[in-house]
């Protein structure tokens, strides 16, 4: 009998082992709760535990590049988001209207196209000027009475310039002056009925919108191109908050992480219900088109108390709540449900659901909440 109580004695030890989880020191909630309990025993490969907690092999941890941090609490700026428009930056590019109502005709190099890539004065289009039949015939008739004239006057010119000396010099530079003024109202109508007017880039960039095609008929006023510095946009943000503008430390743009923003100022009067802050945002090959939505974290200059982690370290759970996934043995995760809000364009701020020992999973966070 003596001689088997060491074998049941290891039977039962491996038994107790295989049952229970050992605790560690990031297994504590945020008032100090202890989140260990005992959990069933688990095979060697990925599962999740009775408890929700999951169990993840060393070697699966590997795989999936899991990494964690130490929590540490911090005071933040306070961050808030605003629904934002990417606009055309007025000082970094413009948009081409029609002066008058004509024809479209393609300029020395063709109509450009969205994206190409123009000069400041380069020619994109010309206009040629329309007009009814009776302005046309009213035009051409006062066309041939100035040419008639012209031919007159510069004979008179001529005849005077033989009699230099004979006649008075004042006499001379009327007929000058008054053929100069008839050549100049000749052309001005002339280009009226055949000219063409050159419809040039305000500022160099691309083309961020061309509305013509050749031999279209566009009326006064109608834009015909938007050129835009891909580097250099204008980004509104709405808020109906008067005192805002004047509290932004920094802003950032998570459609654009590596833009730099730069505070314009804040508005005084409503558009659609609301106040508009302006950022300009710099910076290469923006990923922004005119028109898009954006949303804008803004830092403010108060500061608030929490534990800052990237932002792929959020996941929802199956109660769509948003949690981190906690550290609390060699191989096991528990899912800590918190509150959080963005810091940045990468990180957010957990104010609540985190104590400042717990080890949280920065880095596979995804991964780990789909194990089942």
């Amino acid at each position: 009998m003596n001689r088997h109580f060491p074998a049941i004695a290891g039977v039962v030890t491996l038994a107790v082992a295989l049952n229970t989880t050992q605790a560690s020191p990031g297994a504590h909630g945020p008032n100090g709760e202890h989140l260990d309990g005992q959990v069933m025993a688990t095979s060697s490969g990925l599962a999740r535990l009775p408890d929700g907690s999951v169990h993840v092999p060393k070697l699966a941890q590997r795989r999936m590049a899991i990494r964690t941090i130490k929590a540490v609490q911090a005071e933040h700026p306070v961050t808030i988001e605003l629904n934002g428009r990417v606009a055309i930056d007025p000082n970094a590019g413009g948009r081409v209207q029609a002066p008058f109502s004509g024809r479209i005709e393609p300029g020395p190099r063709g109509l450009p196209a969205p994206g190409q890539a123009v000069r400041k004065g380069d020619v994109l289009a010309y206009l040629r000027p329309l007009s009814s039949a009776a302005e046309r015939g009213s035009q051409q008739a006062a066309l041939a009475d100035l040419r008639a004239t012209r031919g007159a006057a510069q004979r008179r010119v001529e005849r005077l310039e033989a009699l230099e000396g004979t006649v008075p010099a004042k006499d001379v530079d009327t007929a000058r002056a008054e053929l100069a003024s008839i050549v100049g109202r000749e052309k001005a109508i002339a280009a009226a009925v055949a000219g063409t007017e050159a419809i040039v880039a305000p500022a160099g960039g691309v083309i961020a919108s061309a509305q013509v095609l050749a031999g279209q008929m566009v009326e006064a006023r109608d834009v015909l191109f938007d050129v835009i510095d891909p580097a250099r946009v204008l980004v509104e943000a709405s808020s109906t908050d008067i005192t805002l503008a004047g509290r932004i430390a920094s802003a950032a743009l998570p459609a654009a992480p590596d833009a730099q923003l730069l505070l314009v100022g804040g508005s005084r009067s409503l558009r659609d219900g609301a106040l508009t802050i302006s950022f300009r945002a710099t910076g290469k090959a923006l990923p922004l088109a005119v028109g898009q939505p954006v949303t804008v974290l803004v830092r403010q200059q108060a500061r608030i108390t929490g534990i800052a982690v990237p932002a792929e370290a959020l996941a929802r759970n199956p109660a769509n709540q948003t949690v981190v996934w906690i550290k609390s043995g060699a191989m096991r995760f528990i899912a800590q449900p918190v509150e959080a809000q963005a810091l940045d364009a990468h990180t957010v701020v957990v104010t609540r659901g985190l104590s400042p020992e717990n080890r949280v999973v920065v880095r596979g966070a995804a991964l780990i909440n789909q194990i089942r």
